[in-house]
């Protein structure tokens, strides 16, 4: 099976819900108003509650009080409540994969820290709303749970026993594609925006001169997240490079530094999205 393959058997098992699809249509549809799209949210609890966490989290850093689903929509805007939505929404059609207690935690801390490092150096370098890098860092991952759930012997030959081959290159030698390319089938699937599923699929790119700034820096916060995840077993200067960070400018303080903001924001967003990792801190 190649990575399509992969991901139209897992959208007939990692479903979004009818009131995800309901917000979408919505949210593409110009005539409608913040109260249209806060009276379909409001039908969902659950999201109502996630989203007003998030929205009063210290991720946004907003000054007063976001009391309201219509406030939040009105003070973070449109598109970031709809990746909000989609991070909600995503997490929750993966809670049935099939998968160990650790390795699923291990996988979203690991999802939060790239989400989080990407929306760091998005602040770091000046590029408005930042926090709209998020999404990219949360779901960049995602093709490896679909791989878990469909054969998931493979994801144990996919695991690097070569300290010169990083992760990807064992996934396209194991797979015939990389965990990039399954998950963006699946995002494309789903019907997200262009902008995510095209950057998630363009992360292992090398050649900067052939994908955006937002892939560059989905690319770089990958690799920082892998270099201090316990998983991984590659040299870590064959993941991050010298001659990557000389693109960004990047120095070991930065990098310090951005690795501290992940400790400091990761179990607020993971007692969110996915409490039981949360747990482990």
């Amino acid at each position: 099976m190649n990575a399509t393959d992969y991901a139209e058997k897992a959208g007939d098992i990692f479903v979004l819900s009818d009131s995800f699809l309901r917000i979408k249509e919505l949210i593409d549809d110009e005539s409608s108003t913040i109260d249209d799209i806060s009276e379909v949210i409001l039908v969902d609890p659950a999201l109502t509650v996630s989203i007003l966490k998030l929205a009063n989290s210290s991720f946004f850093s907003y000054p007063g009080k976001i009391e309201t689903i219509s406030k939040a929509v009105l003070v973070l805007g449109i598109t970031e409540v709809y990746n909000l939505i989609i991070a909600y929404f995503s997490t929750q059609a993966f809670k049935s994969v099939l998968a160990d207690k650790d390795y699923l935690e291990n996988f979203w801390e690991q999802s939060v820290d790239c989400a989080l490092l990407i929306k760091y150096f998005g602040r770091f370098f000046n590029l408005p709303n930042a926090e709209r890098l998020f999404i990219l860092g949360l779901l960049h991952n995602l093709g490896e749970l679909v791989v878990q759930q469909i054969t998931p012997k493979k994801i144990g030959l996919c695991q690097n026993d070569d300290r010169v081959i990083p992760s990807w290159q064992k996934q396209q030698d194991v797979l015939g594609f990389t965990y990039a390319d399954c998950g963006a089938e699946l995002l494309k699937l789903w019907q997200l925006p262009y902008s995510i599923f095209s950057t998630i699929r363009n992360q292992n790119e090398d050649n900067f001169d052939q994908i955006n700034l937002e892939s560059q820096l989905l690319c770089l916060s990958k690799r920082i997240m892998l270099t201090h995840s316990m998983q991984q077993s590659c040299d870590h200067s064959v993941i991050l490079s010298n001659e990557l960070l000389a693109n960004f400018s990047l120095d070991e303080e930065v990098l310090t530094s951005a690795m501290e903001y992940c400790d400091l924001e990761r179990l607020d967003i993971l007692s969110i999205l996915n409490p039981s990792s949360a747990l482990i801190f």
